[in-house]
C-alpha cells in the first residue's frame, strides 16, 4: 500500500483519489479551509482527514495536485515549505513554462512528475488517461496507484513540460472549438438558420484533431480562406458578436501564403510554417 497526499479532492481529484483508493492505496487529505463541498467529496471518496499538511506529507511518499490551475504555484509552494522528499504530481492543467517554474520551487527535495489528465472524472463506466512525463523511477512508482482502474496511466515522450505540452497542444483545440461553436450558434441564432448550421454539422468530418494529413490541403487554401474569415469576422461584428477568434484565425492563416496550392507540401514543413520557419 502506498500513501498519497490529494491537494485538493475537487471533482477530478476525489474521482482520481477514489481511483487509488480501489486499487488499495491510503489518500490523505487537509479539511483545513476546506468548503463542505469538498469535504462531501473527500468523505465519499474515501479519503482520510489529516489535521494539518505537515502531518499528512510526513506520511506520504506521493503528492497529487489536482486544482485549478491558477492555484497550481501557491499550491506547489506550500509543500516546497514542508521539506516533503517524496514524488509530486502536478496534474494541473498549466502550460510547461509554469510547471517548469514549479519543479524548480519543489526541488531538490522531491521528485517532480508533470502530470495531464485527460477525460471525465474516473469512475464506473467513465475512463480517463493520467499522462506522465519526468523520472522514469518516480513514474515507476505512480503507475502502480491506479493499477486495474479506470484512469489508465500513460508516459509522455520527453522531459518535464511535456505533458503539460500535450495538455495545452489539445485544449487549444477542444477549448477553441467548443468556443467557435458557440460564435457560430450564436451568428446562425441572429439570422433565424440554426437548425440549418445543426442539420450541416451532422454531416461535418469528426475526426479533424485525429488526422493531421489533412493540414497540407489547408495550408493550399489559406490564402482563399483567410479573406471569407475576414468577412466571417465583419458578419460577427455587424450582429453584435465577437469577431476576435475569426479575425486571429485570419493572422493565423497568414502563416501560410506562401503555400498557396501547393497541396502534396509535408506536413513538418506545413507545420513549421506556423512557427515562421520558411524552408
Amino acid at each position: 500500500m502506498t500513501t498519497v497526499t490529494l491537494l485538493h479532492p475537487g471533482a477530478m481529484g476525489a474521482a482520481v483519489a477514489a481511483q487509488a483508493i480501489a486499487a488499495g492505496h491510503e489518500v490523505l487529505w487537509v479539511p483545513e479551509g476546506r468548503s463542505e463541498a469538498t469535504s462531501r467529496r473527500a468523505k465519499e471518496a474515501g479519503a482520510t482527514a489529516c489535521d494539518s499538511l505537515g502531518e499528512a506529507l510526513e506520511q506520504s511518499e506521493i503528492v497529487l495536485s489536482i486544482c485549478p490551475p491558477q492555484a497550481a504555484e501557491d499550491v506547489a509552494a506550500t509543500v516546497a515549505g514542508s521539506a516533503f522528499s517524496g514524488v509530486y504530481v502536478d496534474a494541473n492543467a498549466i502550460n510547461p513554462q509554469r510547471m517548469q517554474h514549479i519543479a524548480e520551487e519543489i526541488r531538490p527535495g522531491a521528485t517532480v512528475l508533470d502530470g495531464a489528465i485527460f477525460g471525465p472524472p474516473p469512475g464506473g463506466r467513465r475512463a480517463a488517461r493520467l499522462y506522465l512525463a519526468g523520472d522514469p523511477l518516480a513514474m515507476d512508482l505512480v503507475e502502480p496507484l491506479f493499477k486495474n482502474t479506470v484512469l489508465h496511466v500513460r508516459r509522455a515522450n520527453g522531459h518535464a513540460g511535456s505533458a503539460s505540452a500535450l495538455k495545452m497542444a489539445f485544449a487549444s483545440y477542444q477549448k477553441a472549438a467548443r468556443t467557435l461553436a458557440g460564435v457560430a450558434h450564436a451568428l446562425a441564432a441572429a439570422y433565424g438558420v440554426g437548425g440549418e448550421l445543426t442539420a450541416e454539422a451532422e454531416v461535418m468530418a469528426s475526426n479533424i484533431l485525429s488526422d493531421p494529413g489533412y493540414l497540407p490541403s489547408v495550408a493550399a487554401r489559406a490564402w482563399r480562406w483567410a479573406p471569407e474569415m475576414q468577412d466571417v469576422a465583419d458578419t460577427l461584428r455587424a450582429a453584435d458578436l465577437p469577431a476576435d477568434m475569426a479575425a486571429a484565425a485570419v493572422a493565423v492563416m497568414s502563416h501560410w501564403e506562401g503555400d498557396k496550392d501547393q497541396y502534396d507540401l509535408p506536413v513538418s514543413e506545413v507545420l513549421a510554417h506556423l512557427r515562421g520557419q520558411i524552408e
